[in-house]
């Protein structure tokens, strides 16, 4: 997974265990779930970070209405999820 990737992942990620309840289709995840982000994610890159974090088990994939595919956070995962991402920021510290 490409850096770039990667942080989608993680953005992705931080939003869904401050809002578990949301779900979404790729396009919705790139405008809203991201939206705080500097610059517009390209949409690969958006569909693979999704993608990698579906084959982990951390979101699942539903199809709804007309096809389209929603995702949403694996809530069995969640805790999980909050353990990673604060390992994540700890890692990113600056050392003293």
């Amino acid at each position: 997974m490409t850096d770039a990737t990667q942080q989608i992942a993680y953005h992705i990620l931080s939003y869904l265990a401050e809002n578990p309840d949301a779900q979404d289709t790729l396009k919705g995840i790139s405008e809203w779930w991201l939206s705080e982000q500097p610059g517009r994610p390209n949409a690969a890159a958006v569909e693979e970070a999704v993608a990698r974090l579906v084959s982990s088990g951390l979101v699942e994939a539903r199809e709804r209405e007309g096809a389209r595919t929603y995702y949403k956070v694996n809530r069995r995962r969640l805790r999980e999820i909050k353990a990673l991402l604060t390992q994540s920021e700890n890692s990113d510290a600056p050392n003293n």
